[in-house]
């Protein structure tokens, strides 16, 4: 979320460096460096190209299995968090209109997947699994992480705080801005919720946080989990 400089700038290369060989590559697993507004006529996938649920999900499930172990935030993720995890995402997606595999993208994107994600911040708080604006949700240190906390953790990142919008003010805002529902406009609301500014025209533009958030949020809705990523920003 905004001004994370801890988290946001810790890239999955780092994980991959770390993972076991027994992971294997999944669906689409290929990073394609996009650069520009985020529209399909600068090269950056439609919706159309995105994987479906099943194909995302199970894509990430073995990242999510081992991610919270790879960084050192205790505990690896336990089938019941998992599950957990994929009924609050349905649910919020449900709530808030918001795709389901767009929240799931940030999330990977945020915190690997992993519930016991240490809580960033640079001016701002950014806890739990979605690294939300000032959120309540979090499992740091604990385990197991109840389901309640999951939905909250996920709430705050999908919903939005008190304090600061989610992926669902966010993705209105960009619409709103571009009088475009398509595409670009997750992946311009992706570049908000990382640096809470945007140049509609420049999603490279990190205005200090991740250069390559809107760039790798475009990669993983196309099944990007453990190839090298090629963004050099």
């Amino acid at each position: 979320m905004y001004n994370k400089l801890v988290l946001a700038t810790f890239s999955l290369a780092a994980v991959v460096a770390a993972a076991p060989a027994r992971i294997t590559a999944r669906f689409g697993d290929t990073y394609v460096y996009y650069t520009g507004d985020g529209s399909t006529g600068n090269g950056w996938p439609s919706e159309a190209a995105w994987g479906s649920w099943d194909d995302l999900w199970n894509a990430n499930v073995p990242l999510m299995q081992q991610s919270c172990g790879w960084n050192g935030w205790g505990a690896n993720d336990s089938a019941d968090e998992i599950n957990d995890i994929e009924s609050a995402i349905q649910q919020l997606a449900g709530s808030t209109g918001v795709d389901s595999r767009f929240i799931l993208a940030i999330m990977m994107q945020e915190s690997k997947g992993c519930v016991r994600v240490i809580t960033t911040g640079n001016g701002v708080t950014n806890p739990g699994l979605m690294q939300s604006h000032d959120g309540s949700g979090t499992c740091v240190n604990t385990d197991p992480c109840p389901a309640s906390e999951i939905t909250q953790m996920i709430t705050d990142g999908t919903a939005g705080t008190s304090s600061g919008a989610g992926l669902q003010q966010l993705l209105a805002q960009a619409e709103s801005a571009l009088s475009d529902t398509s595409s670009r406009a997750f992946y311009s609301a992706a570049r908000l919720y990382n640096s809470g500014s945007v140049d509609y025209s420049n999603l490279d533009d990190g205005f200090s946080s991740t250069p390559c958030y809107a760039s790798d949020v475009a990669n993983r809705l196309t099944g990007w989990t453990l190839a090298a990523s090629s963004c050099t920003a």
